[in-house]
């Protein structure tokens, strides 16, 4: 009992930190986009936060663990609607649930998760994408797409089973590229912000406010240490030391480089891709957090940190307009650090690669397939973007009849 207690207590902790996340995501959204649009980033983000616990507790959690019968497939099932705790005899709560945190614990730590993947595609849709569609495709995806392909892993699911299990300890794909495959195809449908691409030459659109960007990211640091920590999924001293070790030297080994890259390559010391590089580390770490050890650690998070900078170049050549970099960060970095489970650390080996690679391209097809669905459907019904006197006025206006800043309201067009 004591030491389910203990266990119990710090997945408490871990889920408190995982939900502190979400500030982080806002912060870092509101910073690197144009004040015109401050509020409509705060209410996508509080919106899906709400709205993803609620669809967690009626449906995703018992999507995401169905508890898949011996010889079923792997790919759906469905354990029934709502919350039920397992009871005794006596009816009092079943503290056998697990021996590492009781079933309320472990459905809110898996709902804090469940939110992170539509909040990726807020960033990367910010400044131009209409509200209401927003919403709709972020209940359908959180909701179902996301439970879904969480089960093929974590629930037991078909990538679970095969000879050589696909390994994804946080969720560096089935949370950061489940959201980032989406971007890609929400960002395709939607086209760039007005002013991004002129004359085929790339503009900068700065952001607004690069302290509250950065304070972002040093709050999503923090969280992550809940994201990956929890992960352990029991208080076990060895194990969550060394994941809280591995997570912190990849996170500050993205920023080292992505910040050396970006010098060299650009001649200044940018420091928005000195903050997506940390974010890049502490993606790529995910995957395999458990797994390394601090040297591999820093590999991992030093080519995630070089990914970053030529990613988000790559992503501006193909004329994609991602005001705040998720797609390299979510999802480039995503299949990276997937990847190199394969490539480092206790799991590194031919056969574990070959079962990252099936997971990736597994969560690739889904996720491309089911957003391209929600998306167009939803831009062939009630279009998916605002008016271009809309966007150049601003969507707090617009949308939300209010400015974040009233009293220092700029002409920003």
């Amino acid at each position: 009992m004591e030491l389910l207690t203990i266990n119990n207590v710090w997945m408490m902790i871990c889920t408190a930190l995982v939900f502190f996340m979400h500030l982080g995501f806002a912060f870092l959204e509101i910073g690197l986009t144009r004040q015109k649009n401050t509020l409509n980033i705060l209410f996508k983000n509080i919106f899906i936060i709400t709205t993803g616990l609620l669809l967690y507790a009626l449906v995703g959690f018992n999507l995401m663990y169905p508890g898949f019968a011996e010889g079923s497939s792997g790919i759906f099932g469905f354990a029934g609607f709502g919350l039920s705790s397992p009871l005794t005899a006596e009816g009092a709560l079943d503290l056998t649930y697990n021996e590492g945190y009781t079933y309320w614990t472990d459905f809110l730590f898996q709902g804090m998760f469940a939110a992170t993947a539509a909040t990726i595609v807020s960033g990367a849709v910010a400044e131009r994408m209409k509200i209401l569609p927003f919403m709709i495709f972020a209940v359908i995806y959180v909701g179902i797409v996301y439970p879904i392909a969480g089960s093929w892993k974590w629930g037991g699911g078909f990538l679970d089973q095969l000879s050589t299990p696909f390994y994804d300890f946080a969720g560096s794909t089935l949370v950061h590229s489940v959201g980032g495959w989406a971007a890609v195809v929400a960002v395709c449908l939607l086209g760039a912000r007005i002013g991004k691409f002129k004359k085929g030459e790339i503009q900068a659109i700065p952001g607004h406010n690069i302290p509250l960007a950065t304070a972002g990211v040093l709050i999503l640091w923090l969280g992550w240490f809940g994201f990956n920590g929890g992960s352990v999924l029991s208080a076990d001293p060895g194990l969550t030391s060394l994941t809280l070790v591995t997570t912190c030297l990849s996170a500050a080994a993205g920023g080292v480089v992505a910040a050396i890259v970006s010098t060299i390559m650009y001649k200044n010391l940018d420091l928005t891709m000195f903050l997506n590089g940390i974010l890049g580390g502490l993606v790529g770490i995910t995957a395999g957090a458990d797994q390394m050890s601090p040297t591999d650690a820093i590999l991992i998070g030093a080519i995630a940190g070089a990914i970053i900078v030529f990613a988000v170049s790559l992503i501006d050549k193909l004329k994609l307009d991602d005001p705040v970099g998720a797609i390299a960060v979510h999802l480039i970095c995503g299949i990276w650090g997937t990847l190199a489970v394969g490539l480092f650390g206790n799991l590194a080996g031919v056969d574990q690669f070959i079962s990252q690679l099936i997971g990736v391209a597994s969560y690739a097809v889904f996720c491309l397939a089911t957003s391209f669905i929600i998306i167009y459907t939803l831009k062939k019904t009630i279009g998916i973007r605002v008016s271009e006197k809309e966007e150049l006025e601003g969507l707090d206006v617009h949308e939300h009849g209010m400015d974040a800043y009233p009293d220092f309201r700029l002409n920003e067009h």
